[in-house]
């Protein structure tokens, strides 16, 4: 095993591969197949780095690009990369990575003094603070200041890397690979026409290589997307690249898209270019974009420990992975309660599931109610108490009023969010689209596009898998 928190028989890694990484100058064992992050959770490591201002610890708060905490440096000397995603760079042999903004050492940094004076450093206080004593500006504040802007630190040497262009045209391209992309690629495949599918990740299924419960067509979730991504592999007008993120929605859609080439690598062809910029012009381009789970406002909710109830999950089915021993879950949805149980069936104690609504029900709450969850309607998250690690909650009830009781501390080493899901929307909007908001789901949805694009799934407020695969 390679971690304390790695459970057997669970995840996509391949056991049978271990790898060898340097986070901090220290050894981490991990699988082929894992993440940074995937790896020091499996460690039991959530400290992964430090905020800019206060220098309070952070840790993975997702499972993806959506990653806001976890930012890490990756390589040595002119390849340094600073401020990666611990959440999508794929360990291998001979990787080199460091966590940023701290001093002398990740779990004792003297920078993080600052959360003690935060009453002194209000937001702007800066505008008016260092107007005096005159000329102190050039020759003190303002090398300070640059010395402490950022996260992580340049390269300086010239890189040493190659790059390349390339342009490409098609009838239909999909951006995404989860299952409302994969279905869509299908489809137009099957026509004929020119078809690429492009994904950010290193594997296509998306939310499907997390999802240990449901089946299509008679299939478990992960079998479906390997048949399907069979099936496209072997259609020769379909163009499939995967480590490859849409970033730019041009006139007349012409969409820039960035391929990373050797960094997963340990050694990489010396011809080949570390990343490919792909200029693709499209007949019809289908946005499959997916949506983002909202996190919780509650103090401390920045403490490592504190992730997504789906990051979670991502966690333990595609990487076999637990974030803690005792956790606490707290939602406003039905898709926290998947979650606790699959947890619990890998051996995590559910303290509690705190959902904000007055009567939650549906078939999943039952079955976790039968299965000796604890669920706590009509309760909110008042607090999170820890300091490098989350130690507990206080958990309060919430009156049918507005009004929020007296709070109840709860001990665990992991809180899970579910705040509902937002659809994705920016390549959309990058078009020149429109939005509405959709008063039932409370989120804004597509509307009008100016180009020739439209969104399925997800991303258009289509939740469910059957209504996502059929969009």
């Amino acid at each position: 095993m390679s971690g304390a928190f790695r459970v057997s028989g669970r995840g996509r890694v391949n056991p049978a591969r271990p790898v060898s990484f340097r986070f901090d100058g220290r050894t981490v064992r991990g699988y082929e197949g894992d993440t940074v992050a995937s790896a020091l959770l499996a460690q039991g490591r959530h400290l992964m780095g430090r905020s800019f201002k206060y220098h309070r610890p952070r840790g993975p708060i997702s499972a993806g690009s959506d990653e806001p905490n976890a930012l890490i440096g990756v390589g040595e000397g002119a390849r340094h990369t600073p401020n990666l995603r611990a959440t999508q760079v794929e360990i291998h042999k001979g990787l080199v990575t460091v966590s940023q903004n701290r001093g002398p050492r990740l779990n004792f940094d003297v920078g993080a003094i600052n959360t003690l004076l935060a009453p002194l450093f209000p937001a702007g206080f800066y505008y008016k603070t260092f107007m005096w004593p005159r000329g102190f500006w050039d020759r003190v504040y303002e090398p300070v200041i640059r010395r402490a802007a950022g996260l992580g630190k340049v390269a300086t040497a010239p890189d040493p890397d190659h790059y390349a262009l390339h342009y490409a045209h098609c009838e239909i391209l999909v951006i995404g690979g989860g299952p409302a992309g994969l279905a869509a690629a299908l489809a137009a495949g099957r026509t004929g026409v020119r078809v690429i599918l492009c994904d950010e990740t290193a594997e296509l299924g998306g939310t499907l290589l997390s999802d240990a419960h449901s089946r299509i067509d008679g299939l478990p979730a992960s079998a479906w997307v390997e048949k399907i991504v069979t099936e496209l592999n072997a259609l020769p007008n379909v163009q499939v690249m995967t480590r490859c993120t849409a970033f730019n929605y041009g006139p007349h859609n012409m969409v820039a898209l960035n391929q990373r080439l050797t960094e997963h690598l340990a050694t990489p062809p010396a011809d080949m270019p570390r990343e490919r910029i792909w200029q693709v012009r499209a007949a019809e381009v289908v946005v499959t974009a997916g949506a983002l789970e909202r996190p919780l406002v509650f103090e401390g909710n920045d403490r490592p420990g504190i992730l997504l109830a789906t990051a979670a999950r991502t966690y333990l089915n595609r990487y076999g992975v637990i974030p803690g021993r005792r956790a606490v879950i707290v939602t406003a949805d039905d898709s926290a309660y998947r979650v606790a149980i699959e947890l619990a069936a890998a051996g995590v104690a559910i303290a509690a599931i705190a959902d904000l609504r007055a009567d939650p029900d549906a078939p999943v709450i039952a079955e976790a109610k039968a299965r000796g969850i604890p669920v706590l309607p009509s309760t909110t998250i008042q607090k999170a108490n820890g300091s490098l690690r989350v130690r507990g909650v206080e958990l309060a009830p919430v009156a049918a009023n507005g009004s929020v009781g007296k709070g109840r501390n709860v001990a665990c080493d992991c809180v899970l969010m579910a705040g509902g899901f937002t659809p994705s929307l920016h390549i959309h909007s990058q078009a020149r689209g429109t939005m509405r908001f959709d008063e039932a789901l409370g989120v804004y949805v597509p509307d009008q596009s100016v180009e020739r694009l439209r969104s399925a799934g997800a991303c258009r407020g289509l939740f469910a898998l059957q209504d996502v695969l059929d969009d």
